[in-house]
C-alpha cells in the first residue's frame, strides 16, 4: 500500500507528511530548549553580583563553531537544491561538506570539554584569602568573591603543575582572560615564576570545571551536551542519505529531495539553537 502525501502536499495543511512531522517535532524541541534557556536566565539574573562565572569559556572556539554551523546550513541548502536540479554528484559533495562541518563542530566541542577537565577552581576560605591576596594581585590572577559561601574562587591550570599531600600548585588564570589563555613571552605557563601554591587547609573545596563543580558548569554541560546529541543525530541521518539512502534517487528522486529538505529543517534548527547558546553562555 502506498502512503499518501509523501511527495505531494496535504490539502488540509499544505505540507507533505514529512515536513508536517518535522515541524510538530520541532515544536516540542522549542519547549525543551526554551525551558533550559529560561532556567539559565533566571539563575543568572538571581545570582549575587560578581559570583556568576565569566570569561571561563573560549570565545574563539565558540565563535569558530558558530561559523562552522552557519556554513553547514548553507551547504545543506545547496545539497537540497542540487537534488531538485537532479545533480546527484553535486548533492553528494554538498552533503559531505555538511557532514564534515558537523564532525568538525563535535571535535572542537571535545577540545572545549577537555579544557574543563584540565582547569580547576579553588574555593579559598574567606578567613584565609588575606595571606594570598597580595601575591594573587601581583600575578593578576582571577579571584572572585562568593559571599554566600564565604569563599573566594581562584581559577587555575594544573597542566604543568603538581599536587602534594598538603598543597595545590597551579598556574593562575589571568583576570578577564578565557580558559585557553597562556602567558605571553618566552616562558610557558608552569614556569617557576608562573605557579602559585595554596595550602589545602585553606581551601574549602577544589575541582575540575565539570557539572559537580557548580551550577554554571552543570548548565553548560547540560545544554551543550544535549545540543551535541542533536548534532550527532543529524550527522547519522545525513550519512545514511549520503550512502544507503541515496539509492532512493534512482526510482524516486523527488521523495529523496523531500527527505533532505526535512533533514535540512532539523539541521537549521540545531544551528539556531547554537546561535542562541553562544551569546548567553560565552559572551555574558
Amino acid at each position: 500500500m502506498e502512503i499518501p502525501y509523501t511527495i505531494t502536499a496535504r490539502p488540509d495543511t499544505g505540507l507533505y507528511n514529512g515536513k508536517l512531522g518535522i515541524w510538530l517535532f520541532l515544536a516540542s524541541e522549542v519547549m525543551l530548549f526554551g525551558a533550559l534557556f529560561t532556567a539559565y536566565l533566571f539563575m543568572r539574573l538571581g545570582a549575587e553580583d560578581g559570583t556568576w562565572p565569566s570569561h571561563v569559556l573560549s570565545i574563539p572556539l565558540g565563535l569558530t563553531n558558530t561559523a562552522i554551523l552557519i556554513i553547514s546550513s548553507i551547504t545543506m541548502v545547496y545539497a537540497w537544491v542540487a537534488l531538485k536540479e537532479r545533480k546527484l554528484n553535486l548533492y553528494r559533495l554538498y552533503l559531505g561538506i555538511t557532514i564534515l562541518c558537523g564532525l568538525t563542530f563535535l571535535s572542537i566541542k571535545g577540545v572545549e570539554y577537555y579544557q574543563k577537565w584540565e582547569h580547576w577552581g579553588f574555593m579559598v576560605k574567606e578567613d584565609a584569602i588575606s595571606k594570598y591576596r597580595a601575591d594573587l594581585d601581583k600575578m593578576d590572577a582571577q579571584v572572585v568573591a562568593i559571599p554566600s559561601q564565604h569563599v573566594y574562587e581562584v581559577t587555575g591550570d594544573r597542566e604543568w603543575a603538581k599536587e602534594t599531600p598538603d598543597t595545590y600548585v597551579f598556574t593562575p588564570i589571568k583576570t578577564f582572560h578565557p580558559v585557553g589563555y597562556k602567558p605571553s613571552g618566552g616562558e610557558v605557563a608552569g614556569g617557576e615564576e608562573e605557579t602559585f601554591t595554596l595550602a589545602k587547609d585553606d581551601v574549602e573545596r577544589a575541582g575540575n570545571f565539570l557539572p559537580a563543580y557548580g551550577t554554571y558548569f552543570a548548565i553548560y554541560f547540560t545544554v551543550t551536551g544535549l545540543h551535541a546529541l542533536h548534532i550527532i543525530g543529524g550527522v547519522v541521518v545525513m550519512l545514511y542519505f549520503l550512502t544507503i539512502g541515496s539509492s532512493l534517487y534512482r526510482h524516486n528522486p523527488e521523495q529523496l529531495s523531500n527527505r533532505i529538505e526535512v533533514t535540512g529543517i532539523f539541521w537549521h534548527f540545531v544551528d539556531l539553537v547554537w546561535i542562541t547558546v553562544f551569546p548567553i553562555l560565552y559572551l555574558t
